[in-house]
């Protein structure tokens, strides 16, 4: 089985939830930017949530399906259509052979992401199948996708199997599931995201002018945007004592600030360790809305506690399990 890529888009790129154990050495974590899309994606259609999909960035491919497939679509809202007709967002969709997936404008988000029942199997490295762009590994020979080439496809799980046999229909060109995840799981990215946030280790370094400023703002995420990191544009921070900082660790969603006062979001492609001041830390439960983010919009900063952020990453996985155990009651029953 095997996906036949005819046009490869802005930037399509074969991602999973990230390569661990190896930052000791220098080795990113990266991965999907927006992680929990790609997880609900991998349930919808039967896969472990650490399965390989694809991460379609603004502008997306066009996909010919060489064979029977079972496929997800979530995160951004790119218009999708399969053989020219609009197709669910959200759902498992059986695809036949000889289909062909497009895309249209970005309605909203950035980044949608693809899943097929069995993963996209290319070789792991170092544990991972995502796709290291600066470092040329991971992915489909550590590069984005080009047009002619052909994504090998594993074998579904069980439950995979399962999904495709209640939905393959013969003679139709697809088919799609009617049920669809809790929509607080997979909501439509806002053009105006309010993004939460906990003071960061420097916070207190910064005056308090620059901390007011920081939480009541808006911030315009400049061109300088990409897997690692987004630069923002607003009101100038500072720290009225500004020492030289030894580097340390840093991890997705770190707001640094360097010496001109501009903040800098880091995202899946981060370094290891940096030397600016760690002003805040994007809570968990928002890295998908700021995933989705683009070039050009603004998003404002909500400060939280460190107990409500923790409250709300478990109420995050609450419901990811509740999906999980509900696809599988769904085909207990089909």
């Amino acid at each position: 089985m095997s996906l036949h890529i005819l046009r490869p888009g802005l930037l399509t790129t074969v991602q999973d939830l990230g390569r661990y154990g190896y930052q000791q050495h220098g080795i990113i974590v990266s991965g999907a930017m927006d992680a929990l899309a790609l997880r609900v994606a991998n349930l919808l259609v039967g896969n472990a949530e650490t399965a390989a999909g694809l991460e379609i960035t603004l502008l997306g491919p066009r996909i010919f399906f060489e064979t029977d497939h079972l496929i997800a679509l979530t995160g951004a809202h790119l218009s999708p259509t399969l053989n020219g007709q609009p197709v669910g967002r959200n759902r498992a969709v059986w695809v036949a052979a000889g289909a062909e997936l497009a895309f249209g404008p970005a309605v909203a988000g950035c980044r949608v992401y693809l899943a097929v029942a069995g993963g996209v199997a290319v070789p792991l490295v170092l544990g991972s199948r995502a796709t290291y762009l600066r470092a040329g590994f991971g992915g489909l020979d550590g590069r984005a996708l080009r047009a002619g080439d052909v994504l090998p496809v594993g074998e579904p799980l069980p439950l995979g199997t399962r999904l495709t046999q209640s939905l393959a229909s013969p003679g139709r060109a697809w088919v799609q599931a009617r049920f669809t995840p809790d929509p607080t799981l997979c909501p439509t990215p806002r053009p105006a995201p309010i993004i939460r946030a906990v003071p960061g280790p420097e916070y207190a370094q910064f005056s308090a002018a620059s901390q007011r400023a920081f939480w009541r703002e808006p911030f315009a995420i400049t061109p300088a945007a990409d897997r690692m990191g987004y630069r923002l544009q607003g009101p100038k921070l500072e720290r009225p004592a500004a020492t030289e900082l030894l580097s340390s660790a840093v991890t997705l969603g770190t707001v640094q600030v360097p010496a001109g006062g501009q903040p800098i979001v880091l995202l899946a492609d981060h370094q290891t360790t940096g030397g600016y001041p760690r002003l805040a830390q994007v809570i968990s439960a928002d890295f998908s809305a700021l995933a989705q983010a683009r070039p050009g919009q603004q998003l404002r900063f909500e400060e939280v506690a460190l107990d409500e952020a923790q409250a709300l990453y478990l109420a995050q996985e609450r419901q990811l399990l509740a999906l999980r155990r509900g696809i599988d009651a769904i085909c207990r029953t089909a």
